[in-house]
């Protein structure tokens, strides 16, 4: 039995056979592993977010049965950098196991850099982006790919919170977390356009407020609805703005604290503009 559902997981069936899925794996820190600072921010009340929380298992959602994302979250991960309190933090040392381990990958999402700010690893910004660079070059160099080839999605984290600096872990951060992290983008945009990465600027997810460090997500946030043709990102659009009836189950929405059950309420709303207008 266990066979039979990794099976399934790995695989899809397509025109009368079994294929491979397209593969994403996401490496990153405490914030790919779903470390949760604020208890109240979990739905589990636990350290971690659950399945229905973590951005790797709502990408998973998102993309549908014919995608397998699988997460590889360390909190603490770091680019290139070793850490002297703690084995085998820096990414490179155990890139080339990771790829090969998930091979055949179509995607790499990298998202690294916040725990390179530490004080205690003495590098500037300018330092964690050649970081970043020699990690996804490492990374490009192994024999692990799909049909494409290397493909890498390098995403800049959001900057540390003031927050950081009065909390828990703020002290063996160290100084200049903040103003590090703040300057990353620039350099990070480059760094991808220098090695012939995907970017993207995660700079409007928001951390929480306990720590100013991890991700959270919150009432009222943007959410991005990710996948492949045909995967029903219109026709989950046409449904909420109430254009078309869903054949089963239900789309539910809430102005504050209000539930809008009528369809004319709904509309004054909700806009939908397709990208065929």
């Amino acid at each position: 039995i266990p066979h039979r559902v990794n099976f399934r997981l790995a695989y899809r069936r397509q025109k009368g056979r079994w294929t491979m899925k397209k593969h994403i794996l996401c490496l990153g820190d405490s914030n790919t592993h779903g470390y949760c600072a604020d208890p109240a921010d979990c739905a589990d009340g636990g350290s971690r977010f659950n399945e229905d929380e973590r951005w790797t298992c709502l990408l998973q959602k998102a993309l549908g049965p014919d995608v397998l994302v699988t997460e590889e979250g360390l909190s603490g991960r770091t680019t290139v950098f070793q850490d002297p309190l703690h084995e085998t933090m820096d990414a490179l040392t155990v890139v080339y196991s990771l790829l090969k381990s998930h091979e055949a990958v179509d995607l790499l999402i990298i998202m690294l850099g916040t725990n390179d700010s530490k004080e205690r690893l003495g590098a500037n910004a300018s330092c964690i982006a050649i970081g970043m660079e020699r990690l996804v070059r490492k990374a490009q160099s192994v024999d692990c790919w799909g049909e494409r080839g290397p493909n890498i999605l390098l995403v800049c984290p959001p900057p540390i919170r003031p927050e950081m600096e009065l909390a828990e872990c703020g002290e063996p951060m160290g100084k200049g977390c903040l103003e590090k992290t703040r300057e990353l983008h620039k350099y990070y945009k480059k760094t991808a356009r220098l090695v012939g990465a995907h970017y993207l600027d995660a700079k409007d997810c928001e951390f929480n407020a306990v720590d100013g460090i991890s991700l959270t997500v919150k009432e009222g946030g943007i959410v991005g609805i990710l996948g492949p043709n045909g995967a029903g990102k219109t026709t989950l659009l046409r449904m909420m703005s109430r254009l078309m009836n869903p054949s089963g189950g239900m789309v539910s929405i809430r102005i504050g604290n209000e539930e809008i059950t009528d369809d004319i309420e709904v509309k004054r709303h909700i806009g939908y503009l397709s990208n065929n207008t």
